[in-house]
């Protein structure tokens, strides 16, 4: 799905997903969710290689097993779906640190979805979700080319969907610096 340094190739929108061999981790508090989610994907070609009934379990499992796709819930007791994708990031475990992850939550606020972007999951969905809107979201982050960022404490997938140019005021410094370095450029080629 994704090279160890986070950047996917752009696919054809035509493109056929096998995805047979894909290693598949599904972490839920709530055996009958995380039945119901393998269920789900197994509909699809997806075998869930490893069921996780906590953050800690899918830890010691991450440590010495590669995955292709992590779907994890957003509240769990002990650590949540939100530490735990934060702790994934960064781990510094290749290729795990650059797994896909989408989060699942029974209720979605805003801030819940505002906390899944900042932690660095990729997608967010809202049980009780559909198969068919589950298999477009994998579909989805298996498209999705957008680079690893560390910025601050944040590090995962661009949070910036969009690429065209943003018509407001500049807030970012490296882009302000780079603008101003044009600038001071355009300038001394001038005189």
């Amino acid at each position: 799905m994704r090279g160890m340094n986070g950047v996917g190739e752009s696919l054809r929108e035509s493109a056929v997903f096998n995805f047979n061999g894909a290693v598949t981790m599904v972490i839920d508090d709530s055996p009958f969710a995380l039945e119901l989610t393998a269920q789900a994907v197994l509909g699809f070609g997806i075998k869930v290689r490893h069921s996780c009934s906590s953050a800690a379990e899918a830890i010691a499992v991450l440590r010495d097993h590669p995955v292709d796709l992590i779907l994890v819930d957003c509240e769990m007791p002990g650590m949540s779906g939100y530490e735990f994708v934060r702790w994934l990031r960064r781990s510094g475990l290749e290729p795990n640190a650059f797994a896909p992850v989408i989060m699942t939550a029974a209720h979605v606020r805003r801030s819940k979805v505002s906390e899944a972007r900042d932690c660095g999951a990729n997608f967010l969905i809202t049980k009780p979700f559909s198969a068919g809107v589950l298999l477009e979201r994998i579909v989805w982050v298996a498209r999705d080319a957008r680079p690893f960022l560390e910025v601050g404490d944040y590090f995962g997938p661009d949070r910036r969907f969009r690429s065209e140019p943003w018509e407001g005021l500049e807030r970012r410094s490296e882009e302000i610096r780079k603008a101003e370095f044009e600038a001071q450029r355009r300038a001394s080629i001038e005189l």
